[in-house]
């Protein structure tokens, strides 16, 4: 009988290269700013809400940069890479700004689904794009021809609005656009930006990548 060779153990740290790294800074901010927003909801101290609020444009800062810092040492390809970005945009671009809406106000039963949704749509729409990524890239250039639906980063635009609403004191009971009540659950209106969010997330449309 054959002897498999055995697979030699993948050190995580020892496989980080610098982009990673800026990958990991991005999954921190993400993670923090979620402890932030618990933190606001036990103890109401807006500078924890407003802390959380600028982590998660930063965490975008740093998504940018990896991708950067990632073409620039080539040299050296990442084992972790591709998979680390995409968890690390799930929680900074999908569950960061699903539990800032839900601290800011939208937590009727049918918010819940709506930020259900919203992160489902995100972790679909990274696994999609790991999945064509191959085939969606340029051999002469190496680097992706479009997008196959919005990127998950652009649900910052909803962290704006968001901070948008809370400096101007529409949040929690005065929630921009009012609620409406659907048979047991309340629906905020604003909640259906996440859905569409999260629908432009898994779509077909082809956006090219600058």
């Amino acid at each position: 009988m054959a002897v498999e060779p055995s697979r030699r153990p993948v050190s995580v740290f020892r496989s980080y290269t610098p982009a990673d790294a800026l990958t990991v800074a991005n999954a921190s901010c993400g993670t923090i700013a979620v402890f932030l927003c618990l933190d606001y909801m036990a103890f109401g101290d807006l500078r924890r809400i407003w802390t959380a609020i600028w982590l998660l444009p930063l965490a975008l800062v740093f998504d940018i940069l990896d991708g950067y810092v990632a073409r620039l040492s080539r040299s050296r390809p990442s084992l972790l890479g591709a998979d680390l970005d995409s968890l690390s945009d799930v929680i900074s671009f999908g569950l960061g700004p699903a539990v800032l809406g839900y601290t800011l106000g939208l937590r009727g039963a049918w918010d819940m689904v709506c930020l259900t949704y919203f992160v489902v749509c995100g972790v679909s729409r990274l696994a999609r794009f790991n999945v064509t990524s191959a085939e969606l890239t340029d051999e002469d250039t190496g680097k992706v021809k479009y997008f196959e639906g919005t990127p998950i980063p652009t649900s910052i635009v909803i962290v704006g609005l968001l901070a948008l609403a809370l400096w101007m004191g529409h949040v929690q009971n005065d929630m921009w656009l009012g609620e409406v009540r659907i048979g047991p659950g309340t629906l905020h209106i604003f909640s259906l930006v996440y859905v569409l969010s999260g629908s432009l997330m898994v779509s077909t449309i082809r956006i090219p990548k600058p």
